[in-house]
């Protein structure tokens, strides 16, 4: 059998995902066609590993559980689009802060990764949290004008002390995440 994985930053701050929801409510407000991600599914993706084979998972599981880092601070702002607010396919909060010390993270994490078979990143890490997907250009000058209003909202700080490996389960439902391994910062 196999395992969808991806390896992630939960965000477990009860403000913050509240002030995220808002976010969420806000969008679907404007009549877009958008499908909104699940208040326990809200989470900075590290990396999407797709479907791997269970073996592989628990190499995975092995390597995530041996990143060391320091505790980092991260700061939720603003809202934006990807590829473009003409042609939006995710709508997204944006990540500041101590990026760096992420980034130093994902990058250990990715050297770990190819010495496991895996293709390197292609595209730059962009750290976000992904909101909602676009489905459709229904009212997309009103989602448009929604998410420009939202630009330079802040929603919290987070203070990031373990990376998760994830399982993603695909139901009619929506994903169900469940933690396959974590990784403790050190103090």
């Amino acid at each position: 059998m196999a395992d969808r994985c991806f390896v992630a930053v939960d965000i477990d701050d009860d403000a913050i995902k509240a002030a995220l929801l808002r976010v969420q409510s806000t969008m679907e407000a404007t009549g877009a066609d958008v499908k909104c991600v699940e208040e326990e599914n809200i989470h900075i993706t590290l990396k999407f590993l797709g479907e791997i084979p269970e073996a592989r998972t628990a190499q995975v599981a092995e390597l995530v559980r041996g990143i060391a880092f320091k505790p980092f601070s991260l700061n939720f702002q603003g809202v934006g689009v990807f590829p473009a607010l003409n042609r939006p396919s995710v709508v997204w909060a944006g990540v500041t802060g101590e990026v760096s010390e992420m980034l130093a993270v994902f990058t250990e994490l990715e050297r770990g990764l190819r010495t496991l078979g895996f293709e390197p990143e292609r595209r730059p890490f962009q750290p976000h949290v992904t909101l909602c997907r676009v489905r459709s250009g229904r009212n997309r000058a009103q989602l448009a004008e929604a998410v420009t209003a939202m630009g330079d909202e802040e929603f919290g700080e987070l203070r990031v002390a373990h990376i998760c490996l994830k399982r993603s389960v695909l139901t009619r439902g929506g994903p169900i995440y469940s933690t396959v391994a974590e990784s403790t910062s050190i103090q």
